[in-house]
């Protein structure tokens, strides 16, 4: 009888953990955003009882579907995708449907029909917004002429694709803006170091850079450092309003970035999740204001975080 009712118990144990469990994969461990939207989900898993699980993709989507699989198995309550590739979500859509787990995507929207089905939601900003935001203040502090080079994030990125189309809607609106280069650097600062020194030993004559990102944008800036270009020569715009991209633009370098919300977007997914888990309905998207923060806003943006 002992061992019936130590069993019974321990079965019950189980249960309810894994009935308050949220199961997460991430794109990339490795960046600044990505960790800030992580403490976000984290923070709103502790305060509404859960408990969150984090793996990272590594820019793999074979692991991530892997990954996914695995949090099925375990019987998790909920799953949560930051996709590595947005143009190949459907078999991580198909495993939670089969499985019957509630599936949020976030920060990165699925490009195929993933959110047709019952259960699976997006939460995030408008990427395509972020990048004419970017351009139009960097057309701002060129005085509507100059060369602008693009820094690219990784290309199966939808966000890539989404910021760059954006960028380039604003600068077709200036005749004196021409867009002379557009390079990927996955979105990575190591990487944008190569490619901004390849760009100005090459002999591109750039006057501003416009980054996907903050980590790109950084790289450039350290890239221009190091060959002794002021950030008044070639001026640099960025994504995210990350904590080293504010410390930049404090240090006078970085000219532009565009707040991306990572608690509005991780807190939100995980909200989502848990409301999707206890059975209600869910906004199929919901979208996270992006907020334009330069020199001249800093302070006021800063005095609302």
């Amino acid at each position: 009888m002992k061992r019936l009712l130590l069993g019974a118990a321990l079965a019950a144990t189980c249960t309810s953990a894994m009935a308050q469990s949220i199961g997460v994969s991430v794109a990339w461990f490795d960046d600044n955003f990505l960790t800030s939207m992580r403490q976000a989900m984290e923070a709103e898993a502790q305060t509404q009882g859960y408990e969150i699980q984090f793996l990272d993709a590594q820019g793999d989507i074979g692991r991530q579907l892997s990954q996914v699989q695995s949090l099925a198995a375990q019987g998790v309550d909920a799953i949560i995708i930051n996709p590595v590739d947005t143009a190949a979500t459907s078999s991580m859509t198909g495993e939670a449907v089969l499985q019957d787990i509630p599936l949020v995507y976030v920060n990165r929207e699925p490009e195929g029909s993933d959110l047709n089905e019952d259960g699976v939601v997006f939460v995030g900003s408008d990427q395509k917004k972020a990048g004419e935001m970017q351009m139009a203040a960097l057309a701002e502090r060129l005085g509507g002429e100059g060369n602008v080079a693009i820094m690219l994030g990784e290309l199966s990125s939808g966000a890539t694709h989404q910021r760059t189309e954006g960028v380039k809607e604003v600068a077709a609106e200036y005749p004196g803006i021409e867009i002379i280069a557009e390079q990927p650097a996955d979105y990575q600062r190591t990487k944008a170091i190569d490619l901004m020194t390849n760009w100005v030993v090459g002999g591109q004559e750039i006057n501003a850079i416009a980054a996907n990102n903050d980590e790109m944008a950084i790289g450039a800036l350290n890239a221009m450092r190091q060959l002794g270009i002021s950030p008044d020569d070639i001026i640099v715009g960025g994504i995210d309003a990350t904590r080293d991209a504010i410390e930049s633009m404090q240090s006078g370098e970085l000219a532009v970035t565009v707040f991306q919300d990572p608690v509005g977007q991780g807190g939100g997914a995980v909200k989502a999740a848990i409301e999707l888990a206890k059975g209600n309905e869910v906004e199929k998207t919901t979208m996270v204001p992006f907020q334009l923060v330069t020199p001249e806003t800093l302070e006021e943006f800063l005095a609302n975080q």
